[in-house]
């Protein structure tokens, strides 16, 4: 049996491949596999995404501290990550 924590480099879990996406997608992710590997250590293209992800799509999501659970809980701090509120679900 394999036990996989990360893809391999080119992507892979395991022996079978990494993906399944619908023969219409194929070549776009593709085109966007070769264009983050071109710019993944770009430093200008870190800091444009890093600024997409925290403006656009909510990230890092917003941590709520749940009281009224915590305190049912026995005092346990219960905290929730708040992923409903990105705007990519």
């Amino acid at each position: 049996m394999y036990q996989y924590d990360q893809p391999d480099p080119s992507g892979h879990f395991g022996p079978y491949g990494g993906s399944f996406a619908s023969e219409t997608l194929t070549f776009a992710l593709r085109e966007l596999r070769d264009a983050y590997a071109r710019y993944q250590n770009d430093p200008e293209f870190i800091a444009e995404f890093n600024y997409e992800l925290a403006h656009f799509v909510g990230r890092p999501s917003p941590v709520y501290h749940a009281a009224r659970t915590s305190r049912e809980m026995g005092g346990a701090q219960i905290y929730l990550k708040r992923e409903d509120l990105n705007h990519t679900g």
